[in-house]
Order: structure tokens, then C-alpha cells, then sequence
């Protein structure tokens, strides 16, 4: 069995491992959603831009659900602090995402103009609303979230939805919205051709401009923002006590990370980079190279993230030594190790299936395969 403080590590980086996989997998579905009104226009080219990802945009799910289920599991005082305090928003991400389902497998059900256009907008709402909150979330987390616990240990948030969309926040929010609508139009270039291709890479390239203006922008104002430090000494293997260290606030605490490790900028080049690399490999048609650098740049922008704050997770603006972090609000050994084992035998298993999903779905969309499917594609 492994130690607890090298699991507590572990688990850190699973869950990153998790997020990065949805941002990827489920990402892109959603940003195809997100670009759905704006490629398709008529309705033959919007079944064309729903088809890319209509046979497993629900088997994506499993990267959130599993995401989620991790955070539960590993992190349990995040998970309920986190959906305390985000309640209303994550009540909107899921308000969002009911539209998924029923737009995939209703829209084409009946021939009537409006009842399709109002399911292409409901698709598109349940592509661009859960990245852009989700953005906004990291942007609160960054700044501190105003949350405290009584004697029993009892998290009760003291802020309002409406102070969660601070301008910092909302700058995160056109970051992930962004990276979202550049994968996703990564992909669709990759699974079409002709004129929704080109508008496809068109969305692609103009978002991935927004992305990195905006990454670039946030990391600089992220600078002067008051971070967070541990000042006390932590035992990284001892059980768990949020409120058993001692934390301050400080401008430019979260650069500290770069400094001891300077091979942590890596990720915010990469995020830049990236971007470029896929807008420049999508304006030379070299798509599915172009959806391998847009994902790059998932995985820079989400490292540099998680990089940047730890070993803080959910960092406390009113009470700051209650501040949630990897040493202090995981579950006990045993829950780790019995899920680290777990994930070690599952993972793979997930990779395989959807490696083959995808091999066998392979190829592009077109109007004509639609004509030629009309009562059996989405």
C-alpha cells in the first residue's frame, strides 16, 4: 500500500487527469454544440454538424460523471463545500445540459422548421453554458471563495450567486468558453468538408484568438491578485484537519509554485502554443493534427491552473485557514488506495472502449450520407 501522502498526490493529479480527459472528450461535443447555429445554415448542414458527435457524445458523459464521482470520493469536503456554495450555478450547468439529450434525440423527429431551429438553439445552449460556468468557477476559486466552518465542522458559504460573476471570473469564463469552442471546432473541421469545414475553421481560429488574449490577460492580472500561502508547517501524512494550519493572503502568492519550479511554465506555453499550432494546422487543412494541438492546449490552460493554486483546492476568502487543500480535505487511506486500484484497472478499460468507439465512427459527415440516412441519423 502506498503512503498517504504520496496518494494524496496522487489523487491531485487523478483528478486533474479526469478533468483534462472531459475537457477533451466531452469538450469537444460541446463546442460543436456551441458552433452548431453559426456552421449549419439550413437544416441539412446543421444534421451534418450534430452527426460529428451525435453517436457518442453521451458515452463522453462517462469522463463527467466519473470527474464528479472522483471528487465525491476523494475529496469529500470539496464536494460538499463546492456544491454549497456553487449551488446555483451548477444547478444551471445541469439546467443546461438536459437540453442534450432531448435535442439529440428529438430534434429530427418532426418536419417542422421551428421545432428543429428550437432544439438547434437548445443544444447550443447545452454546449456553451456548463464551459463558461465552469470557466467562471476556476475564476472564483483563484480569487477565494467566501465560505467558513462552525464547530461541527459544518461549511456555510457566505457569498451570493451574483458575487461569483466578478470580472476576473467572468475573464476565466471567455477563456474556457473559448478553449471549448476551439476544440470543438478543431473536430468539426476534422469530420466534415466543403463550406461547413470552412466555417468550422473559421469558428475554430477566431477562437482560439479569444483564447489566448484572454488566457494571456488573466495570467497577467492574476499576478496582482492576493493568493494564498501555507505558513505553518504541514505534515503531509497526517489525517485530515482543514482547520489545523495556519494560511495568508498575499499578491502574487500563486506565481510562488514558478519559482520552485520553474519547469511548471511549460503549461501556460503550451496552453499559448497550443492554440497557435492548432489554428495554423486548421488554416492548412491538417486537421486531425489540429484537434491533437487544440487538446495541447487543454491540458496546458487546465495544468497551469491547477499548477498555479496548489497545493490549494478551494481556498477560503473569509476564513483562510479553513481553506480546502490536497493535504487536509481528503478521504482516509484505505478510500484512497482501494480507489487508486480501482482506477488502475478501469482507466484503460475506458481509453479502449472509446479508442475503438471512435475508430469504428470514423470519417467524414456529409449532406449526401444524411439524405441517404434520412430516418436514421440524428
Amino acid at each position: 500500500m502506498l503512503d498517504y501522502a504520496t496518494l494524496k498526490i496522487i489523487w491531485w493529479l487523478l483528478v486533474g487527469v479526469l478533468l483534462v480527459g472531459f475537457a477533451i472528450m466531452d469538450g469537444h461535443d460541446m463546442g460543436v454544440g456551441t458552433l452548431l447555429p453559426f456552421v449549419g445554415k439550413n437544416d441539412a448542414e446543421r444534421r451534418v454538424v450534430i452527426n460529428t458527435v451525435g453517436p457518442h457524445w453521451d458515452g463522453n458523459q462517462v469522463w463527467f460523471i466519473t470527474g464528479g464521482g472522483a471528487i465525491f470520493a476523494a475529496w469529500p469536503l470539496v464536494y460538499a463545500t463546492a456544491f454549497s456554495g456553487f449551488y446555483w450555478a451548477m444547478m444551471m450547468v445541469l439546467w443546461a445540459l438536459f437540453f442534450r439529450p432531448v435535442g439529440f434525440d428529438y430534434r429530427s423527429k418532426i418536419q417542422n422548421t421551428t421545432w428543429r431551429s428550437t432544439w438547434d438553439w437548445g443544444l447550443f445552449i447545452g454546449g456553451a453554458v456548463p464551459p463558461l460556468i465552469f470557466g467562471v468557477a476556476f475564476g472564483n476559486l483563484l480569487q477565494g471563495v467566501p465560505f467558513q466552518f462552525d464547530d461541527f465542522m459544518v461549511s456555510t458559504y457566505t457569498g451570493s450567486f451574483w458575487q461569483l460573476l466578478n470580472p476576473f471570473a467572468l475573464l476565466a469564463g471567455v477563456v474556457s468558453s473559448a478553449m471549448i469552442t476551439m476544440h470543438g471546432g478543431a473536430y468539426l473541421a476534422h469530420r466534415t468538408e466543403g463550406v461547413i469545414q470552412a466555417r468550422a475553421i473559421k469558428g475554430a481560429v477566431g477562437a482560439a484568438i479569444i483564447m489566448i488574449l484572454a488566457f494571456v490577460a488573466a495570467g497577467v492580472w492574476l499576478q496582482s491578485i492576493d493568493g494564498y500561502r501555507i505558513s505553518s508547517v504541514i505534515n503531509q501524512g497526517a489525517l485530515p484537519d482543514p482547520m489545523g494550519k495556519t494560511v495568508v493572503r498575499e499578491a502574487g502568492a500563486w506565481m510562488a509554485n514558478y519559482g520552485r519550479q520553474p519547469l511548471i511554465w511549460l503549461l501556460p506555453v503550451l496552453g499559448v502554443l497550443g492554440a497557435l499550432l492548432s489554428a495554423g494546422l486548421l488554416l492548412a487543412r491538417y486537421t486531425l493534427t489540429g484537434f491533437a494541438a487544440s487538446s495541447l492546449a487543454l491540458i496546458g490552460v487546465i495544468g497551469t491552473a491547477g499548477a498555479s493554486m496548489f497545493p490549494f483546492i478551494m481556498p477560503s476568502s473569509s476564513m483562510p485557514a479553513a481553506s480546502l487543500t490536497v493535504w487536509d480535505s481528503v478521504s482516509s487511506h484505505m478510500t484512497l488506495g482501494i480507489m487508486f486500484w480501482a482506477t488502475l484497472i478501469f482507466m484503460p478499460l475506458i481509453v479502449v472502449y472509446t479508442s475503438w468507439a471512435y475508430r469504428v465512427m470514423r470519417g467524414k459527415v456529409t449532406v449526401e450520407h444524411i439524405r441517404a440516412n434520412e430516418h436514421t441519423a440524428y
